[in-house]
């Protein structure tokens, strides 16, 4: 067995270890699924790919971090790219959604609170419509901007959790690939990743056992845009800003719309497929005919530095 293999079956298999047993012990000794043990085993569950990546890269192959899995924090427009291209994905997933059987405008936020029904009580969901009525901008525009400053600070840092493991670590040893075969991999795994969290009712609340097929599907067709930023960049903290954008944004698309199910509206939902699905085709088109630097050049020359040091 090579040692690239022994490195990434070891990174899998801790990786997949610990974030499974964590769900697990989560359940048996709190035996519920509440909103508060969501928020707290997703941080901690974020950040597991980016101890093992520390563990198997520097404690146990004695290998460097900083230059080789691409914690840089040299910005350049890549980086801007990572910040402002998640508001766009989320804005034209919610057109998509509208074009949806079913599905309707309600610049009034009547579905969104519809939505919270089962998840909030009556009450708490009438203090929150007055708490917008008292505030003179549309909740639309504070979700927006309070999503672009959580994507470059909180959000980015858990993002980094994640990033640090699958577009850093896993990102390096899969280069030989090229570049959409490693990229389909990485989101392959990191879909499976999801899995316990996703049979939990987390992202498909409605669906749990079809969420994990779904959430895996996505997961491949959004990595290429994950490893793109993260190659073009040449830093992994491009790309944890782009998680953390996406993830601090993905409550847009849903904000105005009424109607369709976790299948159908939402980014990770049938509008998001779609969306995702032709900006594959714009990146292909761009990484092909348009840039100077193709990303699958940019991969042979990591790995001819890496050689060459």
């Amino acid at each position: 067995m090579s040692l690239r293999a022994k490195k990434i079956l070891l990174f899998l298999g801790l990786t997949f270890l610990i974030n499974y047993s964590m769900v697990y012990i989560y359940l048996a000794l709190r035996g519920k699924w509440d909103s508060l043990g969501v928020a707290l085993l997703g941080v901690a569950y974020m950040l597991i790919p980016m101890i093992v990546t520390v563990i198997v890269q520097k404690a146990i192959f004695k290998e460097p971090l900083v230059k080789p899995l691409g914690i840089s924090f040299k910005i350049n427009t890549w980086f801007f790219l990572a910040w402002f291209l998640p508001p766009v994905i989320a804005i034209a997933t919610m057109g998509v959604s509208l074009l949806l059987p079913g599905v309707t405008f309600t610049p009034d936020m009547s579905g969104f609170f519809n939505s919270l029904k089962g998840t909030l009580t009556l009450e708490q969901i009438e203090q929150m419509k007055q708490q917008l009525v008292d505030i003179s901008v549309h909740p639309f525009w504070l979700i927006l901007i309070q999503g672009l400053i959580a994507g470059t600070t909180i959000n980015a840092v858990f993002g980094f959790g994640e990033e640090l493991g699958w577009r850093g670590f896993l990102q390096k040893e899969l280069n030989f690939l090229g570049f959409w075969k490693s990229s389909a991999l990485i989101g392959l795994i990191w879909g499976i990743w999801h899995a316990p969290l996703i049979l939990q009712g987390y992202n498909y609340p409605q669906h749990p056992q079809i969420g994990v097929l779904m959430m895996t599907a996505w997961t491949i067709i959004i990595a290429p845009f994950f490893s793109y930023i993260r190659l073009k960049s040449r830093s992994v903290i491009a790309a944890s800003i782009f998680h953390g954008t996406i993830n601090a944004t993905a409550g847009i698309p849903i904000l105005l719309i009424s109607g369709g199910d976790d299948l159908m509206v939402g980014i990770t939902g049938l509008a998001g497929f779609i969306v995702f699905g032709v900006a594959n085709i714009m990146l292909f088109i761009y990484d092909r005919f348009i840039t100077r630097e193709p990303v699958n050049e940019i991969m042979k020359n990591l790995a001819t530095s890496e050689t060459d040091s």
